[in-house]
C-alpha cells in the first residue's frame, strides 16, 4: 500500500501562507533545497491543490528555476503530478493529471493500487480533507524561524483531534526545523 505524506512549511505562529497567499517568508535555499532534492529522488507522485499547482507551475518549468535550483526543477518537472481542481480544464505541465471529483475515493484507490508513494505539497484545503478522512500517513512540517503578520493557519477547524507521534526531526543551519509526525 502506498504511503501519503504531507509536506507543509509554516511560520512559528502556525501559518502556512501569509497575507494574500504570500510565501516569500519561507527559507528556500541551502540545506532546505538539498532536502527537497533528496525528497524528489524518492520519485513519489506529487499531489497539489489548484492554487499550489498554479504557483508551482509558474516557476518550476522556467529557466530561472533551472538556473537557481536545477535538481529541484528537474525533479518537479519530471515527477508524476496530480492536481485537485474542479475549475481547471487542462494542464500543460509535463506528467500532470487533474482530479476533478471524488478526491477521497481517488486517493484511497491510489494508495491501494500505486507502487509509488504520494507527497502532498502545501495545499491546505486538500490537506484538511485528507486529514479528516484519515488518509495522511505522515506529516512533514517545516517550521521557518519567523512570525508573520497575518495568514492562514494549518489545519484549522478539523472534524476531530489528530493525535500524532514524533518520528524524526532535522534542524537546519538557518534555524528552520523539520518535524516528521505519524498519526497514532
Amino acid at each position: 500500500m502506498a504511503k501519503l505524506t504531507s509536506f507543509t512549511f509554516i511560520s512559528l505562529n502556525g501559518f502556512y501562507k501569509g497575507k494574500n497567499g504570500d510565501i516569500n517568508w519561507h527559507q528556500h535555499g541551502g540545506e532546505e533545497a538539498e532536502y527537497s532534492v533528496e525528497s524528489l529522488k524518492l520519485n513519489n507522485i506529487l499531489l497539489f491543490g489548484r492554487v499550489t499547482y498554479e504557483m508551482m507551475k509558474s516557476f518550476w518549468p522556467t529557466q530561472m528555476a533551472y538556473d537557481s535550483f536545477p535538481e529541484v526543477a528537474d525533479g518537479m518537472n519530471h515527477s508524476e503530478k496530480l492536481v485537485v481542481s474542479k475549475t481547471l480544464k487542462s494542464t500543460d505541465w509535463e506528467n500532470t493529471q487533474i482530479i476533478k471529483e471524488n478526491l477521497i475515493e481517488r486517493i484511497t484507490e491510489l494508495k491501494k493500487e500505486s507502487k509509488k508513494n504520494i507527497t502532498l505539497l502545501g495545499s491546505g484545503k486538500i490537506l484538511k480533507q485528507l486529514s479528516n478522512a484519515n488518509l495522511v500517513d505522515e506529516y512533514q512540517i517545516m517550521i521557518d524561524p519567523i512570525f508573520i503578520e497575518k495568514g492562514e493557519p494549518i489545519l484549522d477547524n478539523l472534524n476531530d483531534n489528530i493525535n500524532l507521534e514524533l518520528s524524526k526531526t532535522k534542524i537546519f543551519k538557518s534555524g528552520t526545523i523539520l518535524l516528521h509526525y505519524r498519526p497514532k
